[in-house]
C-alpha cells in the first residue's frame, strides 16, 4: 500500500476522531455544552488529521533516537511527537490570525501560553495522545491498512470523504473570507468561537431551529451578525488594543 493512500486514510480518520474528541472535551470540560468545533461545517478537524499523520511518521523514527534504555527512549519519542504537533498547532493558529484575522481557539488565560495559540497544558495532552497512539494504534495500523487496501469499498470511502470535505472547505473558506474582510475593515482579530455563540444566541431569541453542524447558518446575513457582534464586544477589543500598545511601548523602551 503506497504512502500517499496511507496518509490520506490517516488524515481522514484523524480529522473525524479529533472532531469527536473536541466535541466531548468541550461538552464536559471546557464549554460545558455541545459545540461544533473548528471553522468547517462538517464533523472533521484538519488539525487532528495532520497530527495523526505526524504521529505515524514520527513513530517510525524511534530507532533513530540514540538512547539504549527502552522506557526513556519512548518517553523522549512522546515528547518529540508532542513538540511536533505543538508546532503544527502554532503554525495553523498563526496562519488564521495573521492571514485570516480569525482566532479559532484562545489559550490566553493558560499559563505559559504563546500568543494564545499554544500552551504547556495542551502540549502535555498532545504527549498523552501520542503515547495512546503509539501503544493502542500504531502496532496494528499497518495490518489494518493492508486489509482495507484489498477492499474496493475502502478506496470509495476515502474518495467520498474527500469529495464532501472539499465542498465543505470551499463553503467555509468563502464564509471565512467575509469575516476576514470585516476584521480588516475594523482592525481586529475575530474570535470565532465567540462569534458562533453570538449567532447561537440570535437563533435562540428568534426561536430558530438549532443546527449542530450548521452552527454558522442563520436567517440573518453574516455581515449583520458581524456588525452586531462587534458592537457588543467593541469595548473588549479597545481594551485589548490598549494593552497591546502598552506592551509594545515597554518593549521599545527596553530596546532603546
Amino acid at each position: 500500500m503506497n504512502n500517499f493512500l496511507i496518509l490520506a486514510f490517516l488524515f481522514s480518520t484523524g480529522s473525524l476522531i479529533g472532531w469527536g474528541i473536541e466535541v466531548i472535551f468541550r461538552r464536559f470540560f471546557s464549554a460545558k455544552k455541545w459545540v461544533n468545533p473548528g471553522f468547517l461545517t462538517g464533523p472533521w478537524l484538519p488539525l487532528y488529521g495532520f497530527s495523526l499523520c505526524v504521529l505515524y511518521l514520527m513513530a517510525g523514527l524511534e530507532n533513530a533516537i540514540p538512547i539504549e534504555t527502552d522506557w526513556l527512549k519512548k518517553a523522549v519519542l512522546f515528547i518529540i511527537m508532542a513538540l511536533c504537533i505543538t508546532v503544527v498547532e502554532y503554525i495553523a493558529g498563526l496562519i488564521f490570525i495573521k492571514h485570516m484575522k480569525i482566532k479559532l481557539w484562545d489559550y490566553s488565560n493558560e499559563w505559559g501560553n504563546i500568543d494564545g495559540i499554544i500552551c504547556p497544558r495542551f502540549s502535555f495532552f498532545w504527549a498523552v495522545l501520542s503515547a495512546a497512539y503509539y501503544f493502542g494504534v500504531h502496532p496494528y495500523i499497518l495490518d489494518a491498512l493492508g486489509w482495507l487496501a484489498e477492499n474496493l469499498a475502502f478506496s470509495f470511502c476515502i474518495g467520498f470523504f474527500y469529495g464532501i470535505f472539499v465542498i465543505d472547505l470551499v463553503y467555509s473558506t468563502n464564509l471565512v473570507a467575509k469575516i476576514r474582510r470585516f476584521a480588516d475593515e475594523n482592525g481586529i482579530v475575530m474570535k470565532y468561537e465567540e462569534l458562533k455563540e453570538h449567532i447561537a444566541e440570535f437563533k435562540t431569541e428568534r426561536k430558530e431551529k438549532a443546527r449542530f453542524l450548521l452552527s454558522m447558518y442563520s436567517s440573518a446575513p453574516i455581515n449583520q451578525h458581524l456588525k452586531d457582534y462587534y458592537e457588543k464586544h467593541k469595548d473588549e477589543y479597545k481594551h485589548s488594543d490598549k494593552i497591546t500598545e502598552l506592551v509594545t511601548k515597554i518593549k521599545n523602551r527596553k530596546d532603546n
